[in-house]
């Protein structure tokens, strides 16, 4: 039996486990919905168990791979310059779904959630905050950011010492192939854990709570729909590759991101995807990926911010000029580099815009009662772009794995990482 289970690919076990979610979220209604939760709870922590190791090891292998080939400054340039022209596209994807669909308009007396008030930091505390005073501080607290920066300094540190290092960098290269290993282990739990988490999610809200803000999911959903497939798509074929070889091959990290709402948690699965399924080599995957989980954000820090705006300017009868659109834009994009690592990352993308635009901050709690059912979906969108940058940038740079990505081979063991010429 379980050979026969392992013998069917992982993304259709994991559809059909967020099937079976649906259903029985349905058949068990809200009261008895809780019981699945566990399932999805145990899940998401065995995930998280390996997030701090897996970047770690990940990004101070690959940062020494890259800088060994002498080009990790130029494909770091070029991930982050992809990274902010797509955010700059989501935005206007948004703003035009946003008018489409006019989710706030003849609404009136919705229920206020609450909202627990978060401090934003400034520009210049997200810089100094990218430091850990204590590295150790930083993997118990599984601050990301921190540890992407020390594991930069230790890759970086391993080319500089050469020989004299020779030891630590099988270490380094040995524990990631270790993570590796653990994280296969464990995402071959996804078809569960997404069947936890779908039947909690759909047996704790219901259609019936959904429908008063049902214009506001649907313009979220059409949005992030139409960027993924017309803007990504598009942007697939315009670099000569197949935009259906991509989407197949990005449809386990999208199950995995769908069910569980975080860009973190679905990272193991998002690495695993560019490399084995796409074609990314692994010491740029490695390097980008993570980067990509915590400042790659197009759905909760582009689409969302501007279509919560357009929401909130209708339903309080407010016009937004062209200034306002302008600052939500600026605001969405550098907010999503900006607030990085910032726990509740999407209420604190929207505080900040809405602040930076001048309007009501009391409209979030309005939108908040169903920031679950929308996460999946912005989610889903933050993580194919953050598969995306990376099969971009490493076709231009001729490094791409096309046996790979087309489905005729496997990843190399040590894939070329020569400077494009």
């Amino acid at each position: 039996m379980l050979r026969t289970w392992f013998s069917v690919p992982l993304w259709q076990r994991t559809a059909a486990g967020f099937l079976l979610g649906i259903l029985a979220g349905v058949v068990v209604g809200p009261a008895s919905a809780v019981w699945f939760k566990p399932l999805g709870d145990l899940y998401l922590n065995l995930v998280r168990m390996v997030v701090v190791p897996l970047v770690f090891f990940t990004i101070a292998a690959s940062v020494a791979t890259l800088a060994q080939a002498g080009n990790v400054a130029r494909l770091g340039l070029r991930t982050l310059a992809w990274f902010v022209i797509t955010s700059l596209i989501a935005v206007l994807v948004g703003f035009a779904f946003g008018h489409l669909v006019n989710p706030g308009l003849g609404l009136s007396n919705l229920p206020l959630g609450e909202v627990r008030p978060r401090a934003i930091p400034s520009p210049l505390e997200v810089i100094i905050g990218i430091v850990p005073t204590n590295p150790v501080k930083a993997f118990a607290e599984g601050n990301v950011l921190q540890i992407l920066f020390f594991a930069g300094l230790v890759g970086g540190a391993l080319v500089a010492l050469g020989d004299k290092a020779a030891e630590v960098r099988r270490f380094v290269d040995g524990g990631a192939a270790v993570i590796f290993r653990i994280t296969r282990w464990v995402l071959q739990l996804t078809p569960i854990g997404t069947f936890g988490l779908i039947a909690w999610v759909v047996g704790r809200y219901g259609l019936a709570s959904l429908a008063p803000l049902a214009k506001f999911i649907l313009a979220m959903y059409l949005a992030c729909l139409f960027h993924i497939v017309v803007v990504y798509g598009g942007l697939i074929k315009a670099h000569g590759l197949s935009a259906g070889r991509f989407f197949r091959g990005v449809l386990p990290a999208q199950q995995m991101a769908f069910a569980t709402s975080s860009s973190l948690a679905t990272l193991p699965m998002t690495l695993r995807t560019a490399v084995e399924r796409l074609g990314v080599p692994q010491a740029y995957a490695s390097f980008a990926v993570p980067l990509g989980a915590n400042v790659k954000m197009d759905g909760c820090g582009a689409i969302y911010p501007a279509i919560a705006s357009i929401f909130i300017a209708q339903y309080f009868g407010l016009n937004l000029s062209l200034t306002q659109y302008v600052l939500i834009g600026l605001s969405a994009v550098l907010g999503s580099l900006g607030t990085a690592g910032v726990p509740g990352t999407s209420i604190v993308m929207l505080t900040l815009t809405l602040n930076t635009a001048g309007l009501p901050l009391e409209g979030i709690g309005y939108i908040v009662a169903i920031d679950r059912v929308v996460d999946m979906m912005r989610t889903a969108t933050n993580v194919t772009g953050q598969v995306l940058v990376p099969v971009l940038v490493a076709k231009e740079e001729g490094i791409l794995d096309e046996a790979v990505y087309g489905g005729t081979g496997q990843p190399a063991r040590e894939p070329a990482l020569a400077p494009a010429e």
